[in-house]
């Protein structure tokens, strides 16, 4: 979802070229009242498996529906991101597949898992059959999802989803592979756990494989991966404290999404964490998280030169640190990757508009820098620019200080609430009785872009149709509210634009009530000294002016840490391309040797498994 106009891509305005995709259909639904689900799966895989190990393509292609097939893949096939549709395509696909299938096998070690007939739309009109299912190629194991509808009598596959988990010879250390954590006797010289961490996390003699920019969500979870792929990684971030880049968020800040779909890889928040996460409490979490998983994070460090040797594939980075002991040092290391994950740390977008340096008030700061209204402000001014998440939040707490508060919309703002999200849109998905968070996944992710947007134009309906009043209302206040692309809502429009919506928490009716007031599709002339004046002549006062105005995209921020040439050599960086994959991110950048990873705490979750498998996959040869 986002939770707010802050860290990761929900903030950042996307460079054109992201590609609005279009609707797609989903097939007749399943008129059968009773179904043996378990033979029906049982025999389209078994039909399904002969006809890879005999490389019958012809046989394998009547197995799907001929027009309305779809097959996603997360890097098992091909160690990239792609979606096919229709037959032959899928069957092409399949044929040229870099890493081909050996085995798929229906995953029938959980209930939620096996076979079952019901919804395929993952709302409940059209009905299949659905089954998760286990695989294997030649280098690793995934796990995926099948939909079968029925056509001309006959089950087929609808959809097939494949997302590699692992790469063989290379699991991950958890469970019956985890170490001893100890050694004993004989070696007069050997170091207890403390001492070994504590070289390990200065990297005392060597030289991390990766170079991770940023310690929010995006960089934890990436370092978390690799970690546990023994890949020796160093976060670095510039601020004093793990965490503060929530930290030092604005006062009232609150996730606005529920903590069942926030959940980070391997530490799932513990089951008596409130369903919404304050910013502070997000931040010790981070701390902890670091420390639980031996993570390897140096705060105070600045990234003050990097160069690219194309012909050794690594870079030169060097970096200055100051230490818990007040000193300051200066190291210099060959990564063979960096991946930024600079998210919130990202240039802020603040516009330059005439006269802002004549303003005379107390406060004109973009929304990063916003420490939190004054207490006791009765009689005070203050303007809000900007009506998305982080807009509406800076509003509300405006407005319980006493402020005269108004906000300026420029454009029209998605606005789903917070009971929406959770009542309708993650409900038996995300949350409290919904499938452990890995399964949730893989049923979000394993509906194509193109069907999933279907699907939440449906989910939009019913989420306005239960916001109605709150949406007349701000209407009526004279806000512009947008129904998402293509009536396709709030995710949607994260996807493709990456930003534009308000999930509420309450600004809504202050909005409607008047208690917020509204400035709205007016563009801003000029910065005066007691306010704003705008294209239509019209002037605003405030005493404090604050610029909800998001961040620039992670390619303009690879521009300033990295320079031209290597940013030139960058694809466009978020977005959605003509598949419904997105752009750039956690795959290969353009550039080699250079990662983009961010997003929301789920997007972060998922995808980090993703960019962790190819890194480890080039360092062990699998991938050129």
């Amino acid at each position: 979802m986002g939770a707010h106009d802050g860290p990761g891509p929900s903030s950042q305005r996307v460079e054109p070229g992201s590609v609005n995709i279009p609707l797609a259909e989903f097939p007749a639904s399943s008129q059968s009242t009773s179904v043996d689900t378990a033979k029906v799966a049982n025999d389209i895989i078994k039909k399904f498996n002969e006809a890879l190990s005999k490389k019958d393509y012809s046989g394998l292609s009547t197995l799907f529906l001929e027009d309305n097939s779809w097959l996603r893949d997360h890097l098992a096939l091909t160690w990239e991101l792609h979606t096919v549709k229709g037959r032959d395509n899928i069957l092409q696909f399949l044929k040229s597949s870099t890493v081909p299938l050996t085995k798929l096998e229906i995953d029938t070690s959980a209930a939620f898992r096996g076979p079952k007939f019901g919804p395929i739309d993952a709302w409940g009109d059209v009905k299949g059959i659905q089954f998760y299912t286990k695989f294997e190629t030649g280098v690793g194991r995934g796990k995926g999802l099948i939909k079968l509808a029925e056509e001309g009598g006959q089950w087929k596959i609808f959809t097939i989803f494949t997302t590699l988990q692992e790469l063989k010879g290379f699991e991950e250390p958890t469970g019956h592979r985890r170490a001893k954590g100890v050694q004993h006797g004989g070696n007069p010289d050997r170091k207890n756990w403390k001492e070994t961490r504590e070289a390990e996390a200065n990297f005392e003699g060597s030289d991390p494989k990766v170079l991770i920019i940023g310690a929010g969500q995006g960089g934890l979870t990436a370092a978390a991966r690799l970690q546990m792929l023994k890949i020796p990684a160093l976060v670095i971030d510039s601020n004093e404290r793990v965490g503060d880049n929530w930290r030092k968020r604005y006062h009232q800040l609150v996730l606005h999404d529920p903590v069942w779909y926030d959940h980070m890889p391997y530490v799932p928040f513990p089951a008596h964490w409130p369903v919404f996460t304050p910013k502070d409490k997000l931040a010790e979490f981070f701390e902890s998280y670091v420390k639980l998983l031996e993570l390897n994070v140096w705060t105070s460090t600045l990234l003050k030169s990097t160069s690219w040797d194309e012909s050794k594939q690594q870079w030169t980075v060097l970096l200055e640190r100051k230490k818990p002991d007040g000193t300051t040092e200066t190291r210099t290391f060959h990564p063979r990757h960096i991946i930024q994950c600079t998210g919130h740390s990202g240039k802020k977008n603040f516009p330059a508009i005439k006269g802002m340096d004549s303003f005379a008030g107390k406060r004109l700061c973009h929304s990063s820098e916003f420490p939190g209204a004054s207490p006791n402000s009765q009689g005070k001014k203050a303007i809000v620019v900007g009506s998305c998440n982080s807009g509406h939040d800076i509003a509300q707490d405006f407005y319980e200080k006493g402020y005269d508060i108004t906000m300026v919309q420029r454009s029209t703002t998605c606005v789903i609430s917070s009971a929406s999200i959770t009542d309708i849109a993650l409900k038996g998905l995300y949350d409290e009785d919904g499938p452990p968070v890995e399964d949730a996944d893989i049923s979000l992710w394993g509906m194509p872009s193109a069907l999933f947007k279907t699907q939440q134009v449906k989910v939009t309906k019913k989420q306005n149709d239960a916001d109605k009043q709150i949406l007349d209302g701000l209407r009526k206040a004279g806000f512009g509210v947008d129904k998402g692309p293509m009536d396709s809502g709030l995710l949607m429009k994260y996807y493709q634009r990456g930003g534009g919506y308000y999930i509420d928490v309450g600004a809504s009716q202050l909005i409607v009530d008047g208690k917020i007031k509204m400035k709205q599709g007016v563009e801003i002339a000029q910065v005066l000294p007691n306010g704003l004046e705008f294209a239509d002549g019209t002037k605003l006062e405030g005493d404090e002016i604050v610029f909800a105005t998001g961040y620039q995209n992670m390619r303009t921020e690879a521009r300033s840490i990295f320079g031209d040439e290597v940013a030139d050599r960058v694809g466009d960086v978020w977005g959605l391309n003509a598949e419904g994959e997105f752009r750039t991110m956690w795959q290969r950048s353009g550039h080699p040797g250079l990662w983009f990873h961010g997003g929301n705490l789920a997007i972060s979750r998922y995808y980090s498994r993703v960019l962790a498998l190819q890194i480890k996959a080039i360092e062990e040869g699998l991938l050129k």
